[in-house]
């Protein structure tokens, strides 16, 4: 069946027994954020006032459920926002999945409006992260970042999603939960 990016992105959240996210929308998040509201029946949505707070959140969450905690951002200074909330995750080894959102593959590398390397900049920060720039790999990135992310010493995993893979389609088979 065809699913668009964004739906992927829900269906994943779904596998992982994801029931919360906590986030901030913004221009490049939006269609993660249409299908947020789609699925707004399973996953709920907290909306903090700032992306610091949506990271925070998502690391009190899992300290206090024991469950990877779920934090979502747009391009730009929103996905930098994140930083400072990652790095607590980080040094607590607190499991956090971050997904931000950027701009469309053309643009990157351009300066074009609210790109930010988000991808280079977490590294310091993070367990691992990722940037997704196929719709075909979007699935299996979300799956290893929760794996890696619980796995070992736990610790934080961005996810950088390129708005134009939130978009496109692909064929996608959901797998039972996790």
């Amino acid at each position: 069946m065809l699913y668009t990016g964004a739906q992927i992105v829900m269906e994943c959240l779904l596998e992982q027994g994801v029931d919360r996210v906590f986030g901030y929308p913004g221009n490049a998040a939006l269609k993660i954020y249409d299908a947020l509201y789609e699925y707004r029946d399973s996953i709920h949505h907290v909306l903090m006032t700032h992306e610091q707070h949506a990271a925070h959140a998502a690391d009190g969450y899992a300290r206090a459920t024991g469950r990877t905690g779920v934090a979502l951002s747009t391009s730009g200074p929103g996905a930098t926002n994140l930083l400072t909330g990652l790095s607590a995750s980080h040094m607590d080894s607190t499991p956090v999945v971050a997904i931000t959102c950027n701009v469309n593959r053309p643009s990157i590398g351009k300066d074009s409006f609210q790109e930010v390397d988000i991808y280079g900049v977490s590294m310091p920060v993070t367990k691992h992260n990722y940037m997704v720039k196929d719709v075909h790999a979007l699935a299996d990135t979300l799956r290893s970042a929760f794996r890696i992310a619980s796995s070992g010493r736990p610790g934080p995993v961005l996810v950088d999603i390129l708005s134009d893979v939130a978009e496109a389609e692909c064929e996608f088979s959901p797998l039972p939960p996790a």
